[in-house]
C-alpha cells in the first residue's frame, strides 16, 4: 500500500560502497544502488569537511540528473589528519605510511550525506564528524593488523567496524554509524523529510 507520493518513489543509493550499501540495508526499505560519476580530485585549498560536503552532494545530484523522479543518498568520508586529507591507501605500503602517521594522533573522519529529489525540489545535506585517537601503535603491530583485514579500501586504512578497533584509544560521534561510512541517524531524519516514513 503506498503512503504517499514520496512514499512510492524509488530510493537510490548513490554509492558502490558495500559498508554503505549494508548500512543502509539496516532501515530495512527497498532501495536500488547507482555508481554516480564525480570527480573526486580535491580542489586548491578546500578543507577536508568542504570536499567531504562537495562530494557527498555532487554525488546524489549526479544520479539524480539520471533518476529524477527517485530520491538519491549520496555520501562521501575525508579522513583529516592535522587538516590534510587522506584518502583510501589502495596499497599495503600507503596504509602503512598511514598508520604510521597516525599513530598517537586525533583526527576527524568528516562524513557528510546528501538526500536528493530533483522532482519535488528537496535537497539537503549535513556532516556527521567523528574524533578519532589513535593508540601509540608500533609496526609490527600495524604490519599484523594489515595482513589480518587488507582495509585499503577505506579512508585512513582502519575498519572500525572490524579489527580496527583495537587500534584505537576512542571515539567521539553523535552518529555511530558515520564512521563505517553512512551516518544513519542524519540520513533518517533527511529521508523523513524527504517524504519516507520509518520505520
Amino acid at each position: 500500500m503506498q503512503q504517499s507520493t514520496s512514499q512510492s518513489r524509488t530510493l537510490i543509493l548513490g554509492s558502490t560502497s558495500r559498508y554503505r550499501r549494508e548500512l543502509l540495508e539496516r532501515l530495512r526499505i527497498p532501495f536500488e544502488v547507482a555508481a554516480p560519476d564525480v570527480d573526486e580530485t580535491p580542489r586548491p585549498d578546500e578543507s577536508p569537511r568542504e570536499l567531504a560536503l562537495r562530494l557527498a552532494a555532487a554525488k546524489a545530484h549526479a544520479v539524480a540528473a539520471q533518476h529524477p523522479g527517485a530520491i538519491v543518498i549520496g555520501s562521501d568520508q575525508v579522513a583529516d589528519l592535522h587538516g590534510e586529507p587522506l584518502g583510501k591507501p589502495g596499497t599495503h605500503e600507503r596504509a602503512v605510511a598511514q598508520l604510521q602517521q597516525m599513530r598517537g594522533q586525533s583526527m576527524v573522519f568528516h562524513t557528510a550525506v546528501s538526500v536528493v529529489c530533483l522532482d519535488t525540489g528537496f535537497s539537503q545535506t549535513d556532516l556527521a564528524p567523528v574524533q578519532v585517537r589513535f593508540r601509540e601503535l608500533g609496526d609490527a603491530e600495524i604490519e599484523r593488523y594489515l595482513r589480518a583485514e587488507q582495509p585499503y579500501d577505506c579512508a585512513g586504512s582502519a575498519k572500525s567496524e572490524g579489527l580496527g578497533i583495537s587500534l584505537l584509544d576512542a571515539i567521539e560521534s553523535d552518529d555511530p554509524t558515520a564512521l563505517i561510512g553512512l551516518p544513519l541517524i542524519r540520513t533518517c531524519q533527511m529521508l523523513r523529510a524527504a517524504g519516507l516514513m520509518l520505520p
